[in-house]
């Protein structure tokens, strides 16, 4: 589940205000989507492994929770974030 430092800096320095901006609703969103990606790749493989399964609808239903609060705040980031990362809705 790791994922390499200069893609994570890149995508925090892209949807974040620094390079420490962690925290950012926008952030933790996206970060939780280059996770999902990368489990499903692994799942792929390895259809048996039910505890990293369960990892892996925890990270959907935090990202959905996020995504939510985003919709409520700010309708118009909430649907260019969709577009920009291929998600339904």
């Amino acid at each position: 589940m790791s994922i390499a430092i200069t893609s994570l800096q890149s995508i925090i320095l892209k949807y974040g205000k620094n390079n420490k901006d962690t925290g950012n609703t926008k952030v933790q969103i996206v970060l939780l989507t280059n996770q999902i990606n990368h489990l499903q790749l692994h799942f792929n493989k390895h259809k048996k492994d039910h505890s990293g399964r369960r990892g892996l609808l925890n990270m959907v239903s935090r990202r959905r929770r996020l995504l939510n609060y985003l919709k409520k705040k700010n309708i118009s980031y909430y649907t260019t974030l969709i577009e920009n990362l291929n998600l339904r809705r």
